[in-house]
């Protein structure tokens, strides 16, 4: 944690939600969790076990002594676990941490973090998906330059650019709600011996007390559950990556058909003039992190026998920051779309800037059907050349061409070049990414 940076790059309520706090409350609750499932398949007295959830739940632990204290064993579980012990006391400690190991503590306490980070994360994604779906609506018609390996491409609309957007945070949204974080109990080796034939009932009600799913076997070396948030994580993130992009492109002065527009945001250290994207500066922060967090957790999903040397250490910061991380770069992106104001007149002179040129495709296409391919493509490319030289308008070079203007009146032409007149099917794209937004919403 970072009180210089954090503010910018560890945004958002998911933050909070994987803290070194929020690590240790999921600890106790897996503890706590762990001696009520006992009682609860007659293998501890019911008495002992809620004075182990009691301490759990009210007593006092210090986040910095029990680290220190972990690297004596290599992971934070054993010392709380004699802290708890301690606590406890009398006849009741006996039952504390019956049956588990450490990672069965640690990687409950994971499935515990992730589930409400899971919650947090969800919230804005929910929220930031619902402005995108906005833009779309409200720009469904709004003419805009396509852009196509940075240049200017045939027209789209600003709504069908929104729509793109709210279809990737829906596809993300719904990997997000398919996840379904899983318990962790196998004590020593996955087996669960030292609970004889209670082994099961007792993981069963594990799962219970903690609101997870109960895994079919323990997977203290099959780390697919680990690898699925990866990939979920590291998806929204590439989601929220392109559109915050997008946006700074934009914004950028020379096209300025988008800014950002928030009291005391987007000034300069140094220059007056400037209004930055802020907000979208800081998800594409936080977003770019995220390829190198999910490499790291896939290559540490090489574990070997039933327990692992190195690589179940290896995934605890890293998951940590990629949560924190994705967190920030979804609360800036709904940010981002909140200060967001659209500049139609802008996004039209910027398409008329080339003189209809980038119309010159359809000039093309049309006057092909008289002339045939080659012959209308060599009438056009010069013409389109010349107009770009500051020659002439376009319009009135096609015109005054003798090929195409034996077969196109300056009216057609006229038609052909207005951009708002070739726009596909991009209504009809954008109004079956709004249904298809409006459908997930309702079946969730």
């Amino acid at each position: 944690m970072s009180e210089l940076f954090d503010p910018v790059l560890a945004a958002g309520a998911v933050r909070d939600e994987v803290s070194d706090a929020a690590w240790l409350r999921a600890l106790l609750d897996v503890e706590a969790a762990l001696a009520q499932a006992e009682a609860d398949a007659g293998v501890v007295p019911r008495e002992h076990a809620e004075r182990i959830a009691e301490v759990c739940r009210e007593g006092y632990f210090d986040v910095a002594e029990i680290g220190a204290k972990s690297v004596g064993v290599g992971n934070p579980a054993a010392p709380l676990v004699r802290e708890i012990t301690t606590k406890v006391g009398g006849e009741a400690a006996r039952y504390v941490h019956l049956g588990a190991t450490s990672q069965d503590i640690v990687d409950s306490a994971a499935m515990l973090v992730a589930k409400r980070a899971l919650e947090a994360l969800r919230e804005d994604v929910e929220a930031a998906a619902e402005h995108a779906a906005r833009l779309a609506r409200e720009h469904a018609g709004t003419v805009q330059a396509g852009r196509t390996l940075l240049q200017q491409a045939i027209p789209v609309t600003f709504g069908f650019t929104a729509a793109g957007w709210l279809s990737g945070l829906d596809s993300a949204a719904r990997r997000l709600a398919q996840l379904r974080p899983a318990a962790q109990l196998g004590g020593a080796t996955g087996t669960l011996a030292s609970l004889g034939e209670a082994g099961p009932a007792v993981l069963a009600a594990f799962s219970r007390r903690l609101d997870l799913a109960e895994p079919a076997l323990p997977w203290h070396t099959e780390r697919t559950r680990i690898a699925e948030l990866t990939g979920a994580l590291g998806e929204l993130s590439g989601v929220v990556g392109g559109a915050s992009r997008t946006i700074t492109l934009l914004a950028q002065t020379e096209v300025a058909e988008v800014a950002e527009i928030a009291e005391g945001s987007g000034g300069s250290s140094t220059m007056p003039h400037k209004r930055n994207p802020v907000a979208a500066v800081a998800a594409q922060a936080a977003a770019q992190q995220a390829p190198g967090l999910v490499a790291t957790l896939l290559a540490a999903m090489t574990q070997e026998h039933q327990r692992a040397a190195g690589s179940w250490h290896a995934e605890w910061r890293p998951l940590t920051e990629l949560f924190r991380g994705t967190g920030s770069a979804v609360h800036w992106l709904r940010t981002s779309f909140e200060r967001l104001r659209v500049d139609p007149a802008r996004m039209r002179q910027n398409l008329d800037a080339t003189g209809g040129a980038i119309l010159s495709e359809r000039v093309t296409t049309e006057l092909a059907k008289d002339t045939g391919r080659l012959a209308a493509h060599d009438a056009v490319t010069a013409c389109t050349k010349r107009a770009l030289a500051g020659e002439g308008a376009l319009a009135d070079l096609l015109a005054e061409d003798p090929l195409v203007g034996k077969h196109l009146s300056r009216e057609r032409i006229e038609r052909l070049l207005d951009p708002a007149d070739y726009l596909g099917s991009a209504r009809v794209f954008v109004e079956r990414a709004l249904a298809a937004h409006a459908e997930r919403k309702g079946s969730s």
